[in-house]
């Protein structure tokens, strides 16, 4: 499948399974010196890889239709050269368990196994523009999933899936720490 494919697939998972709505989010990959980027204010039921947006890997650019978070992204593969794909969505158990600004500890074996620790950056919304493409970047220098709080999950890996793979995985967590609370449990 070619990686543009892959993208808009995974993008389309994104919103089937919850994690997203229909115009929220954005993903990209590399693509040699540029990246493929989801367009601003796309819709993951129509998408099409003719839609996304190439965008330079290294420069300042301001790309038309790109996506609000395409400078976001493009920090994320500078620092992480063996990166090639970023997945941002709106999981609403991750964002519901991470809006007191803690870092999240997943309490269930398979969240445990991949991270034991989920950083959540705390990051003004007026300000998010400005200040969320450094604060991001850096966070995923050193691990593979993070969250801004009160906005959502960056997820950054070699390959799409993996990206999907830890999005998922963090959700479940989530959902699953949410569901002890109310049973008690935890």
């Amino acid at each position: 499948m070619d990686q543009r494919d892959a993208l808009v697939q995974h993008y389309k998972w994104l919103r089937q399974y919850g994690n997203n709505d229909s115009h929220s989010g954005n993903a990209s990959v590399r693509d040699g010196d540029r990246i493929w980027v989801t367009p601003t204010g796309a819709c993951a039921d129509t998408l099409t890889a003719a839609d996304l947006i190439a965008y330079p890997l290294d420069g300042d650019s301001a790309i038309a239709g790109a996506s609000l978070d395409a400078p976001l992204h493009q920090l994320v593969y500078q620092h992480n050269p063996k990166v090639n794909a970023v997945l941002h969505s709106h999981g609403p158990y991750t964002v519901a368990v991470t809006l007191n600004g803690e870092d999240f500890q997943p309490v269930d074996f398979e969240g445990q196994y991949y991270f034991s620790r989920v950083p959540v950056i705390t990051i003004a919304y007026d300000q998010y523009v400005e200040l969320a493409p450094a604060a991001v970047a850096k966070a995923l220098v050193n691990n593979k999933i993070v969250v801004v709080r009160g906005h959502g999950v960056y997820a950054c890996a070699e390959t799409i899936n993996l990206a999907y793979k830890w999005t998922c995985s963090l959700e479940l967590s989530a959902k699953t720490a949410l569901i002890a609370q109310q049973a008690g449990t935890l």
